[in-house]
């Protein structure tokens, strides 16, 4: 059946949820570690083992910052009725660190992030603040503007996104990876598949790459084009994407064609894409793992989620986007319970509140 719109919804912050938690025990590690402890490819949850970097002793099924920040912008989203305030966003994303700290984690506020809240406290301008946020700490929280911004609305969606991400991450590195994935996510709730939602991404990125400030890095909307372009005509047997930046369809999803090995695409993305913290290789590598299994929400997390590098945050917005693509159910139902009841999280009815500002 096809899901309805607030099955992509929840699926949205349901696959964001699973992502970022299969990616939790894996995240900062290297991709050999990863293949010698969990395989090519992860079967489930797993705790995080005692040298993890940053979340040692988490149970399996917990969640990290990516989940974190995006329930905390999503429930500014709702407050405000879209109207994001930057000064309220760093504001609630201090007290956040200041929660994680007494309880002990090392998971805090991304260097982008820490860097930017910081200079506003000491009382920077909040246009300067994110002069030199560079890395995904945008994108990873961006997809509740994605589900509460309808396309449609002319620009109202760039506008959101910027509200969302100027005080923290203004570059327009940061700022065309965060609208790539809000597109891509928006398009999703509207009922596009992922193949017609990848171009929509690459031309929101495209839009989104002259606003903010400029920094030296490759150009989010092209890597993203590439990344998809290297997995499908690489892996799948397609020929390579040669022409417009913008209209050519990146995904061939012909009867017949034989899916990639997992591990070939890990291999692949780990060691061209990139799987760091900066913003022009962590969210392209999302949409390449995207690219190689559009029809499979389930193994798009868990594959992101073996890739090694930033795992929880890009599979945190490949599940985001597949999600908002296939619907909640497109998930396994015990993967959803154990999110939810590991970390106590109410996903639906947050869902539902932001289609409720998508629709004032």
């Amino acid at each position: 059946m096809t899901p309805t719109r607030t099955a992509r919804a929840a699926g949205a912050l349901y696959g964001l949820a699973i992502g970022d938690a299969l990616g939790m025990p894996t995240q900062s590690l290297p991709r050999a570690l990863i293949v010698e402890r969990y395989g090519e490819l992860l079967d489930g949850f797993h705790p995080a083992p005692d040298d993890q970097p940053l979340a040692a002793g988490m149970p399996a099924g917990a969640i990290t910052d990516d989940t974190e920040q995006a329930i905390l912008l999503g429930e500014l989203v709702v407050s405000s009725r879209g109207k994001i305030d930057g000064h309220e966003l760093a504001r609630r994303l201090l007290a956040w660190e200041d929660s994680m700290r007494a309880r002990g984690s090392l998971d805090l506020l991304g260097p982008s992030t820490k860097r930017a809240i910081d200079e506003l406290l000491a009382g920077t301008d909040i246009t300067e603040t994110g002069r030199f946020g560079t890395t995904n700490g945008a994108a990873m929280r961006i997809a509740p503007v994605g589900i509460a911004t309808s396309l449609g609305s002319d620009g109202l969606l760039l506008d959101r996104v910027l509200a969302a991400s100027a005080a923290t991450h203004n570059t327009g590195l940061a700022l065309s990876a965060a609208a790539a994935v809000a597109a891509a996510v928006s398009a999703g709730i509207d009922g596009a598949t992922v193949a017609e939602a990848i171009p929509i991404a690459i031309r929101a990125a495209s839009d989104a790459a002259d606003h903010g400030h400029w920094t030296a890095g490759a150009d989010v909307a092209t890597r993203i084009r590439w990344a998809t372009s290297l997995v499908t005509s690489s892996l799948v047997g397609q020929p390579p994407v040669t022409t417009s930046l913008i209209d050519t369809p990146l995904i061939d999803t012909a009867p017949g064609t034989t899916p990639p090995r997992p591990g070939a695409v890990s291999a692949l993305v780990y060691e061209l894409v990139g799987t760091s913290l900066a913003s022009q290789e962590s969210v392209p590598a999302a949409f390449a793992v995207l690219a190689a299994y559009p029809d499979d929400p389930w193994l798009v997390c868990r594959l992101a989620a073996s890739l090694g590098g930033d795992t929880d945050t890009i599979a945190a917005i490949a599940g985001a986007i597949a999600g908002a693509c296939h619907g909640v159910e497109a998930f396994p139902a015990d993967a959803r319970q154990t999110v939810a009841l590991v970390n106590n999280l109410r996903l639906d009815d947050l869902a539902r509140r932001l289609l409720e500002v998508r629709d004032a």
